[in-house]
């Protein structure tokens, strides 16, 4: 599945928008994540380098492709007043199980603090829903993430 990830989107190459689509499904994963991490009203060093990691290790990206989509994330994010546009391109490119797959990186940024706030609990749960993912799926996916990041609630 992560391969099938990587290759549709297009791991290595710099995000570029394409014209007329709307935000490039890059960015869009990219901004989910950003206003993840910032959602509690925080988005320092620590949180930028783990969506970086996460991003990278995810999504097989070059340092200056990083760079660049970091770069544009955080822009993005600092200007969008909804997260419809990034949801749906999300959801119109991305199968079922890439969909989840997202929804669990999405809970280990929000869990890198290894505490789970209710905005960063809302915005999982919205953006879940506007994914088409399941609250037995995003369940799941949460308690994989709690597993592998050792955290107790």
């Amino acid at each position: 599945m992560l391969e099938a990830l990587k290759a549709l989107l297009g791991a290595g190459a710099p995000p570029v928008e394409r014209e007329g689509e709307g935000a490039d499904i890059h960015i869009a994963a990219a901004v989910l994540m950003v206003d993840a991490a910032s959602i509690d009203g925080e988005f320092g060093d620590n949180e930028r380098g783990i969506v970086a990691g996460i991003l990278k290790r995810h999504f097989g990206l070059t340092d200056d492709a990083l760079a660049n989509l970091m770069s544009l994330a955080v822009g993005r994010r600092d200007t969008a007043s909804d997260l419809n546009r990034y949801t749906l391109t999300i959801k119109d490119e991305f199968s079922e199980a890439q969909r989840v797959e997202l929804v669990e990186l999405l809970w280990e940024v929000v869990y890198a603090d290894g505490q789970l706030h209710a905005y960063e609990a809302n915005l999982l749960r919205r953006i879940a829903g506007l994914l088409y993912v399941s609250d037995r799926e995003r369940g799941d996916a949460r308690k994989r993430v709690l597993n592998r990041l050792g955290v107790t609630e």
